[in-house]
């Protein structure tokens, strides 16, 4: 008796140990036998979560995660500092002011590389243009060999874009829910559809093919925007309208205690705009952007918009108001009549690093301190000019805002810039 317990007692502890136990137990070839099941198991496995995650890394490659004119930053860049020429990573981030090993850096090469307008990752020891990638920047490209090119490399190489494009030149332009089922018959995911449209809309506006046409958006057909352009190069920068957008390295500030009672920032965004007295011009004007605008822009981002006089007295920057502007996930600033207690405002969201989306109206000036940094300028000259765009403009609006919210640290400003090591705490 004492031997069959104690042959008991082995094999209850050979069924605690599992594999290893029963492998134990058992003859060797069984054993063998068993191991090798257990490789096979590992490896289907790994396979099949190598697979999901091929899966998802497919997503992100099927279009750009940027706009044309965004992927543009390095490609200049090389233009401005090495005239062109190939380049050393590590000299052209110094010359820009930007860390060369941060993730924002990082995507602004991966951006230039799935346009086609680089050569060299951000790993390479030196950057330079690819053949269509300085004639794209070339200041001494006549403009239309210029847009030829920028057109190639930023509509027809990619499918998706192209197939919207041929789907819809010359025609009016139709609502998003359609240019997102073509988007999806080219292999979108229905989740990348709209953000794929969106895209696809940045780049037709830069290029200058999405026009408004007898009161109505249309896409132009390229050959026709080529006819429009002079023959000798311009003297211009090659870049086109806007300015780039810019990344820098930073943290949001840590959360301090919320004094507002049952406010969810995560989920707010907070429009920091000219706001005036019931019937004024500042406030028509805040009305017409928040409701034409802003509100339809971050439809699908799960944000409520909040504006100042919906908490707080017009023109008086209380304690409640300066809790939105450091807590909100996100703010968008309307930087319109120049007023002062928006950019007072806005200057506490840059100190904080924390994602920030610029609007102005066209007729406007950007102040100087910011007119390197993107602000998306809405013509309000008349009824006429603002309506056909409204789709462009919202569609420009929301590509700012997911890339605000997917990478925080890439929205740069004048403080981070100048000061990437400044920490706000509060």
């Amino acid at each position: 008796m004492p031997a069959e317990s104690s042959a008991q007692s082995k094999q209850a502890d050979a069924d605690v140990d599992g594999t290893a136990g029963v492998e134990k137990s058992l003859p060797k070839k069984a054993a063998k036998k068993k191991r090798a099941q257990n490789a096979r198991k590992n490896k289907a496995g790994k396979s099949s979560a190598q697979k999901e995650e091929t899966k998802k890394a497919r997503r992100t490659t099927l279009f750009p995660a940027s706009s044309f004119e965004e992927a543009l930053t390095i490609p200049n860049a090389i233009q401005k500092h090495a005239a062109g020429q190939k380049v050393r990573r590590l000299t052209l981030f110094d010359q820009i002011q930007k860390s060369p090993d941060s993730g924002p850096s990082r995507q602004m090469i991966i951006n230039a590389n799935k346009y086609g307008l680089i050569k060299g990752n951000y790993a390479a020891e030196y950057l330079e243009l690819s053949a269509d990638g300085r004639i794209a920047t070339s200041t001494e490209a006549t403009p239309k060999d210029r847009l030829t090119v920028q057109f190639k490399l930023a509509i027809q190489q990619i499918p998706p874009f192209k197939a919207i494009y041929d789907s819809q030149k010359g025609n009016r332009l139709p609502a998003l829910s359609v240019l997102e089922d073509r988007a999806r018959e080219n292999g979108i995911p229905d989740e990348d559809a709209k953000e794929c449209v969106d895209v696809f809309l940045v780049n037709a506006k830069y290029l200058g093919i999405l026009k408004p046409i007898a009161g109505a958006e249309r896409i132009v057909p390229v050959e026709l925007a080529l006819e429009e352009l002079p023959q000798s190069p311009e003297a211009d920068d090659g870049q086109g309208g806007s300015p780039q957008v810019q990344a820098f390295d930073g943290e949001a500030p840590k959360k301090s205690p919320t004094a507002t009672k049952g406010q969810d920032f995560e989920q707010t965004c907070f429009y920091i705009s000219p706001i005036g007295e019931e019937g004024s011009e500042h406030r028509i004007h805040a009305d017409l952007f928040l409701g034409s605008l802003v509100e339809p822009a971050l439809d699908g981002f799960n944000l409520k918009v909040v504006r100042a006089d919906k908490i707080g007295k017009p023109g008086m920057i209380t304690a409640q108001i300066l809790e939105y502007i450091l807590k909100s996930k996100l703010v968008i600033a309307d930087l319109s009549f120049h007023n002062p207690n928006v950019f007072y405002e806005l200057s506490l969201r840059h100190t904080c690093r924390l994602p920030t989306v610029q609007i102005i109206r066209k007729v406007d000036k950007i102040p100087f301190d910011l007119d390197q940094f993107r602000t998306i300028q809405i013509d309000t000259t008349s009824i006429f000019t603002m309506v056909p765009n409204l789709q462009t403009y919202k569609a420009e609006i929301t590509t700012q805002v997911r890339a605000a919210l997917k990478d925080p640290d890439s929205v740069d400003n004048p403080i981070s810039t100048y000061y990437p090591k400044l920490k706000v705490t509060y």
